[in-house]
């Protein structure tokens, strides 16, 4: 199953390739099992993680063919949420790393959830994005109706969801859905560049600034000041912010430890 998902490791940078072209790469519980493993272990030692796919697709989302079985009498069609996606979907959130998306082609259902919910997300001009589980009677899941909410507002995560339509990457741009457009053959370079950059900044405020944010995201204003006083205390107590004040009062560039 390893050759489903390729491990590469540049520069402090780990990025993540889902390999299953002639599938779409879309994902079976035993990818997103061993998708969910790698994160945690590559987040150990990398300091940023990029999330990439194939020429055609980032992911097609859930390989309905592995998931679902012939006789469908009893099943829980949510049972492999809860099971292989959902903490698929909170090892993304709880990294202590920063992850970037390159998306190529197609990303649909769960395949769009793992996309939107890294920190920046790059994604090619043919690129688009597909919420279709209404087609097939389902609802959208890996956290999207969260997700594409709180990143385009309800009436267009609506619009998405309902109509099951294909969103472009220059759309989903200008809705606010993924941060940078780039040239189709130049997706994967500018994550790594980004990543990369990342790699060498303080890699300990990152860490915080991301639980931060997504304890915000749920938050109202004064939980919301009140989690950054806490966090703001252990920053200030990192070699991060040893490093980055003294550089500042140096007038020179800071040296993050690696």
């Amino acid at each position: 199953m390893t050759d489903k998902i390729l491990v590469e490791r540049k520069d402090g940078v780990t990025t993540l390739r889902l390999n299953d072209p002639g599938a779409m790469n879309a994902l079976t519980p035993d990818m997103a099992l061993l998708l969910h493993n790698l994160l945690l272990s590559e987040s150990k030692t990398a300091r940023a993680i990029v999330l990439a796919g194939t020429e055609r697709a980032f992911s097609a989302g859930a390989n309905l063919n592995a998931a679902m079985p012939d006789d469908m009498t009893g099943f829980d069609v949510g049972q492999t949420l809860e099971a292989e996606y959902n903490p698929l979907m909170n090892a993304i959130r709880d990294l202590p790393v920063p992850v970037i998306s390159a998306v190529r082609g197609a990303a649909a259902g769960v395949g769009a959830s793992i996309a939107l919910a890294c920190d920046i997300i790059v994604a090619g001009k043919s690129a688009y994005f597909l919420e279709a589980f209404a087609r097939i009677g389902l609802i959208p899941d890996g956290g999207a109706t969260w997700l594409l909410t709180k990143a385009v507002g309800r009436v267009r995560a609506m619009e998405m969801m309902l109509l099951a339509e294909k969103i472009p990457a220059q759309q989903a741009f200008d809705w606010g859905l993924i941060t940078r457009v780039a040239e189709d053959d130049a997706v994967e370079d500018v994550a790594f560049e980004i990543a990369a950059r990342l790699a060498q900044g303080p890699s300990q405020s990152y860490s915080l600034i991301r639980k931060a944010a997504w304890s915000a995201a749920d938050s109202d204003f004064q939980t919301a000041l009140a989690t950054e006083r806490q966090l703001q205390k252990a920053a200030g107590e990192t070699r991060d912010f040893a490093e980055g004040l003294a550089a500042f009062k140096e007038k020179r560039p800071p040296r993050f430890q690696q």
